[in-house]
């Protein structure tokens, strides 16, 4: 029989995660910007049964501005012995496996390595446990806090029916919704505590392990996902994003890798060609996303610049969209124009680092490519006389993300630079004009 924990919000869901976990530690992956990033899967054991528990699965995003998107997250495992899933709520399996050996009431999974993932949003209320249901959409950790968490509840059987007997599951994977994140092993910690709902009792999991997932740009994507794109108000120099970046325009071997923009019927012909594949507008660089940062003007005390995301994919809109950008004058931001702006300090006495992303119900949706597929912003910097210039390109951002993937920026060497940086020759060294040099100037004219 499933029992329902106490129905939680989403901040309080993630309070209780501080409450009970451990040191977490990352697997194989690293990002500057998000040093201490993960996705932790903390596994509940609520109550006991004849052969078995029950248990509430949470998953958990501490990443600052990685989501993940539609169509979700799936969760994979392989049981340590022959358990089988009863039932669930808030979940659901996506095979229900060999049960022929069960009569009568016959489990929802008897596979060795099942793979769960979220029902979807209007699921009806007596299949929903709290935090569940939202198609496996979670929301990053500085984005929206209180949906960064999803749940799942699962009565597992032919298992260990004590905390000696329990066999942890292993060979965890985790899709958010393809690859990139790497799991390591199960680890037993200090039991979850729940609060009551008056707030005068605590009580607590039987047993609790938890899972930490960490991700890697290389391990998820073969190319890159997008580039940046430069230009200033005093170089008429346009910088565009490197050339084939994600990809190169091929008509003889891939003739349908891309679409011209100016396709009669252009949308009959997306319409009409397979929708599991990407379909993106051709470009030089072949990328779905493109950042523009453009300087934009220069007063006395301050500086602009204007923040333009573009969308080439014609199959792909992005929903909460985020942007991360580092530039060291981000500690003097005055005012940004139709963006959320949030810092981002991963390291303490540093703020360089900027997390953009849209307005609910304004510019939150980027939609797919064409005459509305972008989104931008202006940004207002008060300049610091001790570090701004225009010089070398320090108005131009040292890295930008996003949705959490890093985008390719153009090469140094090419960025606009100012219209007198260009390299001077220098007057040659005069020869200090002594007696001795005198002398001998007389004896030549003499000759």
């Amino acid at each position: 029989m499933m029992e329902s924990l106490p129905k939680l919000g989403g901040l309080a869901l993630l309070l209780l995660f501080f409450l009970s976990s451990s040191t977490l530690t990352s697997v194989e992956a690293y990002d500057a910007l998000d040093p201490n990033g993960n996705v932790t899967i903390k596994w509940d054991v609520i109550s006991w049964t004849p052969d078995g528990y029950v248990a509430v699965v949470t998953i958990f995003n501490f990443q600052q501005y990685r989501h993940i998107p539609s169509p979700g997250w799936t969760l994979g495992w392989t049981w340590a012995k022959k358990e089988v899933i009863w039932s669930m709520m808030g979940g659901q399996t996506t095979e229900q496996g060999d049960c022929s050996r069960y009569k009568g009431n016959v489990p929802h999974c008897c596979k060795k390595d099942p793979t769960v993932v979220d029902l979807l949003p209007g699921t009806p209320y007596n299949q929903q446990i709290a935090n569940c249901c939202k198609g496996g959409v979670i929301s990053s950790w500085v984005q929206d806090p209180a949906n960064a968490g999803s749940a799942f509840q699962v009565s597992v059987g032919a298992a260990g029916t004590s905390n000696k007997t329990v066999k942890l599951p292993k060979n965890f994977t985790l899709k958010a919704p393809g690859p990139g994140y790497t799991c390591g092993p199960a680890k037993i910690v200090r039991p979850t505590q729940y609060i009551t709902a008056d707030k005068r009792r605590r009580t607590q999991a039987l047993m609790t392990w938890n899972i930490t997932c960490t991700y890697s740009q290389f391990l998820a994507q073969k190319t890159p996902s997008c580039c940046v794109s430069l230009s200033t108000f005093y170089n008429d120099t346009i910088v565009n994003c490197p050339k084939c970046t994600c990809g190169c325009k091929n008509n003889a071997t891939d003739p349908g890798g891309c679409l011209d923009p100016n396709t009669p019927h252009l949308e009959s012909v997306v319409s009409n060609s397979p929708s599991n594949q990407p379909l993106v507008q051709c470009t030089s660089h072949m990328c779905p996303i493109r950042v523009h940062w453009h300087v934009k003007l220069n007063y006395k005390e301050y500086w602009r610049v204007k923040v333009t995301i573009t969308n080439f994919n014609y199959r792909m809109n992005y929903t909460h969209w985020n942007m991360v950008v580092q530039h060291p004058n981000f500690d003097n931001l005055t005012q940004i124009f139709s963006f959320n702006y949030k810092p981002l300090t991963p390291y303490a006495g540093l703020n360089d680092t900027a997390m953009l992303y849209g307005v609910q119900f304004y510019n939150d949706l980027l939609s797919e490519a064409g005459p509305l597929g972008n989104v931008q912003s202006e940004l207002l910097f008060r300049k610091d006389k001790s570090t701004f210039t225009f010089e070398k390109g320090w108005a131009f951002p040292r890295r930008i993300y996003f949705n959490g993937d890093n985008c390719v920026m153009p090469p140094p060497d090419s960025y606009p630079w100012l219209p007198n940086s260009s390299p001077r020759l220098g007057l040659p060294k005069l020869i200090p004009f002594t007696p001795i040099l005198a002398y001998v100037l007389l004896l030549f004219l003499h000759l």
